[in-house]
């Protein structure tokens, strides 16, 4: 049952998925700060409201506010200490397990090279014609 378990856990399509759902939720905190610090000040100044929360103000009376200028940069710093965290805590051993087994996961993309004919940029670099325009391709060496 245990080893099941392991098996499961391992498969990197489930590590995969979760990694992606983690980025998607911390993603979605800094969408929710950059709409209450930025759109929403914004919007509200335009409906006569008042503006607190760009730092400084919109209209001709009142003073500036400074001290909401921060407001943003605390979710992204807090995005990037996250994704730090999730890198080194899930990807880093998860790549290293996967390497002890043979397998390659999180690695670079494979190299692509440019039709000069149509100049889609996506072609496998070994590619010997375009999958878009059909041009034969200029053999390239493949390190």
């Amino acid at each position: 049952m245990i080893r099941g378990f392991k098996n499961f856990l391992l498969r990197g399509d489930v590590i995969v998925v979760a990694v992606g759902l983690v980025v998607a939720l911390a993603f979605s905190g800094l969408i929710t700060a950059f709409t209450t610090d930025i759109i929403n000040p914004i919007v509200a100044r335009f409906q006569g409201g008042s503006s607190s929360g760009l730092g400084v103000q919109l209209g001709s009376t009142g003073t500036p506010k400074l001290s909401s200028i921060s407001a943003p940069l605390s979710p992204r710093l807090l995005f990037i200490i996250f994704l730090a965290v999730v890198y080194f805590l899930i990807v880093v051993p998860y790549k290293a397990v996967q390497a002890r087994r043979g397998q390659v996961v999180f690695g670079d993309p494979a190299p692509v090279k440019t039709c000069p004919a149509c100049l889609s940029s996506d072609l496998p670099a070994a590619a010997s014609k375009c999958k878009y325009c059909g041009t034969d391709q200029p053999a390239t060496a493949v390190a």
